[in-house]
């Protein structure tokens, strides 16, 4: 398997915020840091785990700078610029690759319900309208829409700077269907933990990440040993790992992540309603999960 553009483990970044519920912008630079240190590859700021419905324009700005600033060039920062309307995405996708960051992720839209060809349209237009590489987003789980793989494909074949898909339908037959058609330097990576290990096996370079907040290390080490043909140990370190991966969706995403961090000794604060942090009987589960798979002293 060739070496990936933006590498095998990518996180997508949970976005810290204060006890006022503002962004906490030192709090992320030095998460940016933890993260590259226990074998994040890429960072993705500001995507579904960084609570991006709530996290506004000029937010997002002062992020992506802080997280440019804080990674100085040590890995690649991509940066969420796709919304639900094109023009928006457009003039966002502008004026966040003038951050300096080294690619731009975009989400099928949500809510609209376009069809694929407005699908095609939306991504082509945010794409020709800057010079780094994209990657597509597709996860119908929050959007209802899924992108077909004819879709994502034809995307490839004509945006020459649409590179990669981020791809969260859960739907290995779908998915194998973009990696057998896909051009040369096309990627597919995993927009589900636990669906890394089969996608790799099908040809996908990689993942792009929650349980890497609190496991990187692990993590990595089975993206690693898949990537090496090494599937036995690949296949043991998965299984060891799945009920964490399970855990941290067990409500919805990021709130269970941000918990875990917390429990660590890295807060970063609170989610933004309409989400609700993790309840007693939640984070009671979530310290005996994490205890069993040794991320958590007993």
């Amino acid at each position: 398997m060739a070496e990936p553009r933006f590498g095998r483990m990518l996180t997508a970044m949970v976005t810290p915020f204060g006890s006022d519920g503002g962004l906490d912008l030192a709090r992320a630079q030095g998460l940016a840091h933890r993260l590259l240190d226990s074998g994040t590859q890429g960072l993705v700021v500001c995507g579904t785990t960084g609570e991006s419905p709530t996290v506004f324009y000029d937010q997002k700005m002062d992020l992506f700078r802080a997280v440019v600033e804080a990674v100085a060039g040590r890995a690649p920062v991509i940066a969420n610029a796709g919304d639900n309307c094109t023009d928006d995405s457009v003039e966002f996708a502008q004026k966040v690759v003038s951050l300096g960051v080294d690619a731009i992720m975009a989400v099928v839209p949500y809510y609209n319900k376009p069809p694929q060809e407005g699908l095609y349209r939306h991504f082509r237009s945010i794409a020709e309208s800057v010079d780094v590489p994209v990657i597509l987003y597709n996860i119908p789980g929050r959007c209802v829409i899924n992108m077909t793989a004819e879709t994502t494909l034809r995307l490839a074949r004509d945006v020459e700077n649409i590179v990669a898909v981020k791809e969260a339908s859960g739907d290995l037959t779908q998915i194998a269907q973009i990696i057998d058609g896909a051009p040369d330097g096309f990627e597919v990576l995993s927009g589900d933990d636990e669906m890394t290990l089969p996608m790799m096996g099908l040809g996908g370079t990689g993942v792009i990440s929650v349980i890497s907040h609190v496991a990187g290390p692990r993590f990595r080490e089975m993206i690693d040993a898949q990537a090496a043909g090494d599937h036995t140990r690949a296949l043991r370190i998965h299984l060891e790992l799945l009920p964490l991966m399970k855990a941290l969706f067990m409500t919805a995403n990021p709130i269970m992540v941000k918990k875990a961090l917390d429990l660590q000794g890295f807060p970063v604060g609170g989610v933004r309603l309409p989400l609700v942090d993790a309840n007693d009987e939640q984070t009671a589960e979530l310290v005996r999960i994490m205890q069993g798979v040794g991320v958590l002293p007993a």
